[in-house]
């Protein structure tokens, strides 16, 4: 990371970062290069260090400086989507016979990359409630390289101490990866508080407005940052310039947006612990959530994602999800508009009859940043 920005705030870094004028025109938006190749100065002689746009482009690199600033990392590298980044990263990190520590509770599009895919080629894992220190350094084995968090995270907004998880990792000599996305690094930055590597889809909250599907590596170490370029290049599921720009652009307001998300889930939270027709409610910025306190240290505020469960079970709770009017039906999160689903039959379909299965009555909502009041109304009438 560069130290340019470095004694500038956050919200400094993501209007600043990496968003250097052009010097051609001078213009303050930096150009989406839109090229596959460039023209070299003779033979070997790459201007700027760019020579095909699998390898660099002018406007990726800008997205990963910028990355690399807002979570403290030495490197950033921005990918065609969040499982794009976690399948490199993987490939990087592990080789058969490598054993890796998974949450009981994490996007389902992860769990299949271990269960499905991963596993085929000889890495091994195991599940263990990352929101318990104890059951974590259970789960290590002498082959364990890798722990894995999600924190919050998906889809029951589990909280995992990152410091204490940390340690456990040095101790076990494997690498700890935290999944950032739900929390956003205005919210979090796991890389000051032990995790080696954070991972993001940018297609949520860094976007921020559903129209672009991304994902991210931020490497604390400047030698995994090199491991991680090359496999990324050598894989080639980059970014391309224009999603990179769209991203940029959604960084910029990152802060703004995530205050307000975070206002907004807060009310729901509350008004959702007071309706008759609701179960219980899973968020971290409740009291009563149990990892409260730790969220309350790690993070700036809770964030936009609340879950819940509702009486009457599975059909109550997708009643619920098709009865929303102002919440649209629709998977993914993170954008400026509230979003409402079923886990068990949407996002998590692929983790049935698995330890990581969501409970049936589970809806899960992204709160966005449209009037607080008219959300509210709206989940009322839902759940009728």
């Amino acid at each position: 990371m560069s130290d340019q920005h470095s004694e500038h705030s956050f919200e400094t870094l993501a209007i600043h970062a990496g968003n250097t004028a052009d010097p051609l025109t001078g213009a303050v938006v930096p150009p989406i290069y839109q090229v596959s190749t460039y023209k070299q100065d003779g033979v070997g002689g790459l201007r700027g260090g760019y020579e095909y746009s699998r390898s660099a482009n002018p406007t990726r690199t800008a997205l990963e400086e910028n990355l690399a600033a807002l979570e403290g990392g030495r490197r950033g590298l921005a990918f065609a989507s969040g499982l794009a980044a976690e399948d490199c990263l993987l490939r990087t990190l592990l080789e058969p016979g490598d054993h890796v520590v998974i949450p009981n509770d994490a996007y389902g599009g992860t769990f299949r990359l271990f269960a499905k895919v991963v596993s085929r080629w000889g890495v091994e894992w195991s599940v263990a409630n990352t929101s318990d220190p104890a059951a974590v350094r259970a789960a290590v084995t002498p082959k364990t390289k890798v722990i894995w968090v999600e924190t919050p995270s998906n889809p029951l907004l589990g909280i995992t101490d990152i410091v204490a998880v940390a340690e456990i990792a040095r101790g076990a000599g494997a690498r700890l990866v935290v999944d950032n996305t739900f929390a956003s690094p205005y919210l979090q930055q796991p890389i000051s508080l032990g995790a080696d590597i954070v991972v993001h889809s940018l297609t949520k909250y860094m976007g921020g407005h559903s129209d672009v599907v991304g994902g991210a590596l931020i490497a604390a170490d400047a030698a995994v940052g090199e491991e991680l370029a090359y496999h990324q290049n050598a894989m080639g599921a980059v970014a391309g310039p224009f999603d990179a720009w769209l991203v940029l652009r959604g960084i910029k307001t990152l802060p703004v947006r995530m205050d307000r998300h975070s206002e907004n889930a807060t009310r729901v939270a509350e008004m959702l612990t007071r309706h008759p027709k609701v179960t219980q409610v899973l968020y971290p910025g409740l009291p009563e959530h149990p990892g409260h306190e730790t969220a309350a240290k790690q993070m700036k505020h809770f964030g936009g994602m609340v879950s819940f469960r509702v009486q009457g079970g599975e059909e109550a709770a997708v009643e619920v999800c098709n009865r929303a009017k102002l919440f649209t039906l629709g998977e993914s999160l993170g954008g400026v508009e509230s979003l409402i689903e079923h886990p068990g039959r949407m996002t998590h379909a692929s983790v049935a009859g698995s330890a990581l299965e969501v409970p049936a009555d589970l809806v899960r909502v992204s709160v966005g940043i449209e009037s607080g009041d008219d959300l509210l109304a709206d989940l009322q009438q839902a759940l009728g």
